[in-house]
């Protein structure tokens, strides 16, 4: 799931983040695609990510799938940004914050997703990619002193780590998977949340519109694995034609349109609605790895990954007091921004 943290704009006010208020603006005459086949697109999108990562890994090395997740998904922002004649930030120290965001929300995880379908079915990449919300909520409570733990939070957080746990068969010695590429899909799924509080304490105030951001995100982080993948692997000897196709569906589906969606949906049914995608990812990457990779499903993946959900769901819970902050899996959505992630994304 890709990840691009959108900031509240400048004129909202520090609580506006928490509220997640969202307003919808109508144009009379104006009719747009409903929201419900949007909703059912990213849902779509975002869970075949991880058939795409495995199919790309066929063909290329890890570091150059995430290198061309992350050029495809750019060049579907930058043509947004043509034609809505937005340009990218200005400001120096902006670019500086969206280097480090970049590295976080996007080309680290990225990466080591790819590393770890090497060695785990998608099914459990995407169960793993379920468990940033739990990961927010811990990093949340450290970094962010607004966020007021709850007991039904911390029940959550608890449910959560006993779903994984039955996903990944603890009762019998964990059996049957790789340790090494669940722990990194894991912390994968960490640098999402990690990623989210930094957008969250850094670039909440640039006066630059969610586009632009995003675009200028996806664009460092381009860079950032453009340099970075050469010195990782050997350049590629061939472009294979499915994997080729693969990384370019991660790149502009499952990341540039994803978050050109995920706004739109934000923008129209509100924040809570749209992030309900979150809890169909884990079941479309289990559907598309069963039916179209012939991965084995045992009945602990999908029970596992219902109680990782209603884990991730519990913490998401504001409780009697409504002062606790949600995080929803990876995707920011403050004062009418959204972003994944898979921002815009996550996945």
């Amino acid at each position: 799931m890709s990840t691009v943290a959108t900031p509240k704009p400048p004129s909202a006010p520090a609580s506006a983040a928490s509220s997640a208020t969202v307003t919808t603006v109508t144009h009379p005459g104006r009719r747009g695609l409903d929201w419900r086949i949007k909703f059912a697109v990213l849902s779509v999108v975002w869970g075949f990510s991880f058939l795409f990562i495995k199919l790309g890994t066929d063909g290329f090395a890890p570091p150059y799938v995430s290198f061309g997740r992350m050029f495809f998904g750019a060049a579907v922002l930058m043509a947004a940004l043509v034609i809505k004649r937005q340009r990218l930030p200005r400001s120096p120290r902006t670019w500086g914050h969206l280097f480090v965001a970049a590295f976080l929300c996007n080309a680290f995880p990225f990466t080591l997703f790819a590393y770890a379908e090497l060695t785990i079915p998608t099914t459990l990449a995407g169960v793993c990619n379920a468990t940033t919300p739990l990961w927010g909520m811990v990093l949340s409570l450290v970094a962010l002193s607004e966020d007021r733990p709850t007991r039904r939070r911390f029940a959550g957080l608890g449910l959560g780590f006993i779903g994984v746990l039955v996903v990944l068969g603890a009762w019998q010695g964990f059996s049957g998977q790789d340790p090494k590429g669940t722990v990194m899909a894991l912390v994968a799924s960490m640098s999402y949340a990690l990623g989210w509080i930094y957008v969250r304490r850094t670039l909440s105030g640039t006066g630059d519109g969610h586009l632009a951001l995003s675009g200028g995100q996806l664009l460092v982080g381009a860079v950032q694995l453009g340099v970075a993948a050469p010195l990782l692997s050997p350049l590629p000897s061939a472009l294979p034609v499915v994997p080729l196709l693969a990384v370019f569906a991660l790149g502009a589906l499952g990341t540039g349109l994803a978050f050109l969606l995920q706004y739109g949906l934000v923008a129209e049914v509100g924040p809570t609605t749209a992030t309900m995608t979150t809890y169909l990812i884990p079941v479309v990457a289990t559907a598309a790895g069963v039916t179209l990779l012939g991965e084995d499903l045992t009945w602990n993946t999908p029970v596992g990954a219902l109680i990782v959900l209603a884990g991730a769901a519990l913490t998401q819970s504001k409780g009697r007091s409504g002062k606790g902050r949600s995080f929803r899996a990876g995707r920011t959505v403050a004062a009418g921004d959204a972003t994944r992630g898979n921002g815009a994304a996550q996945s």
